[in-house]
């Protein structure tokens, strides 16, 4: 049996970390000792690194879970590890996509600001971000008075 500065040592994290990952209910200790130490069994490295890796992949700690939780459930096979992995795959094609428009729309500002003697009151890149807040804002705004509304008479709420 292993303490929790061992296994944090082996498998190369903090031990807060092995802590937040226990709260996490990704990691349990095998067993307390007589003095109230978390001790850990041979495996406690082996996940604790499977974790770390599948966080470099992306996955997020509750995608995690439910990797570890088919890893343990009987009668789970691979195809439903592999539907997790094609549904991660989907959110990063999503997020790609999104920082790929950003690129593209601060492109567009850059280019736009082409007057280096311009005052700041008429930088186009900083009307731009001013522009998307207020809109933002009033649209905020909306939802709000919108959500407090009583329902209009006749309609179902």
């Amino acid at each position: 049996m292993l303490t929790i500065g061992k296994i944090a040592r082996a498998a190369g994290v903090t031990i807060d970390a092995v802590r937040y990952y226990e709260r996490e209910r990704l990691l349990a200790p095998a067993q307390k000792s007589g003095a109230g130490y978390r001790l850990y069994g041979p495996d406690a490295v082996r996940r604790l690194q499977f974790i770390r890796h599948a966080q470099q992949c992306g996955f997020s700690l509750a995608e995690i879970r439910e990797l570890l939780e088919l890893r343990a459930r009987e009668g789970s096979c691979c195809k439903d590890v592999r539907s997790v992995a094609i549904a991660k795959r989907a959110q990063l094609e999503a997020r790609i996509q999104a920082l790929q428009e950003l690129a593209q729309a601060m492109d567009h500002l850059i280019e736009v600001c082409v007057d280096d003697a311009k005052p700041l009151d008429a930088c186009p890149i900083l009307g731009a971000l001013e522009t998307t807040l207020q809109s933002r804002a009033r649209s905020s705004d909306a939802r709000s008075s919108a959500a407090r509304r009583p329902p209009a008479r006749g309609s179902r709420a």
